[in-house]
């Protein structure tokens, strides 16, 4: 149960499978409300069947700004609001830079991306009103670090952590939290079924970019991370009273964010005389 008396209304994207479906049952399980979306309704009736005054299954193409709109209308007039928006739907796309397609590469930002602006201005206007919700935006470490092979997802992820850190500041006086959901390798099938991967293959990128996606399929059902415990972390930190805007889950995660984060104050350091001289001399300008 959520730590107010009052229960949460949630709206969660992408509920199929993976983190997305084992937080839509941890939220109807600890006592809030959800919506929980899918693209084929079908596929998540099974995960409110329990729950008829508190949860409801909606069809949701995030890329479809009228359905996202309809799924947001349906879930104000079920509870009055959305407390809590999680944009969790997403997928990656495996390729080197050289070897991306247009099209999917833009059909993923779509989704990724666009698709989750949408449903973030939709929910604002209610939040300001009232002062208060929730705005969790599943990135990913892959947001704070790029890889061979993931370079055009990994970008998707960049633009959510730079739009959900200016929106954190531009809604913290109005009493609206953002937090950025930033897993590494969790056992979904982000790295299996759900990965889209290009038809083109350049072999001067054998040692890197397909070596890494083939690493990737390979780690496929075997990832340490799980999406249950996963779950069970989002709704404690909604649940308390100061929750992070960046959020890395898993041992794997948390080791590489470290050590990226290192790296970039290490050459911040190495340039710094440099970098400093290339303001104007204190006195001129």
């Amino acid at each position: 149960m959520s730590s107010t008396t009052q229960p949460k209304t949630w709206l969660i994207t992408g509920c199929s499978t993976g983190i997305g479906r084992a937080l839509a049952e941890e939220v109807l399980k600890r006592g809030d409300r959800a919506a929980v979306t899918a693209r084929n309704a079908d596929q998540v009736a099974d995960i409110v069947a329990g729950y008829l005054d508190s949860g409801l299954a909606l069809p949701l193409d995030v890329t479809d700004e009228a359905q996202a709109k309809a799924a947001f209308d349906r879930t104000v007039a079920a509870f009055g609001g959305v407390d809590v928006l999680v944009n969790n739907a997403g997928y990656g796309y495996f390729a080197a830079v050289e070897e991306g397609e247009d099209g999917p590469v833009r059909d993923m930002f779509e989704t990724n991306v666009f698709g989750l602006f949408a449903l973030t201005r939709m929910v604002l206007p209610g939040m300001r009103k009232r002062r208060s919700g929730h705005i969790l935006n599943v990135s990913s470490v892959g947001g704070l670090l790029g890889s061979p092979g993931v370079g055009y997802y990994n970008a998707t992820k960049f633009a959510v952590e730079g739009f959900s850190e200016a929106l954190a500041h531009e809604v913290a006086p109005l009493g609206i939290h953002v937090t950025l959901i930033e897993p590494g390798p969790f056992r979904t099938d982000w790295s299996g079924r759900s990965g889209k991967e290009t038809a083109n293959r350049i072999d001067d990128y054998a040692a890197t970019s397909a070596a890494r996606i083939a690493q990737i399929r390979e780690y496929a059902g075997k990832q340490p991370g799980d999406p249950v415990r996963a779950a069970q972390a989002i709704c404690d930190a909604v649940a308390g009273d100061e929750p992070p805007l960046h959020f890395v889950l898993g041992k794997n995660g948390l080791e590489r964010v470290r050590a990226k984060l290192r790296d970039v104050l290490d050459e911040l350091d190495k340039w710094e005389a440099v970098t400093l001289a290339t303001d104007y001399p204190e006195g001129e300008g």
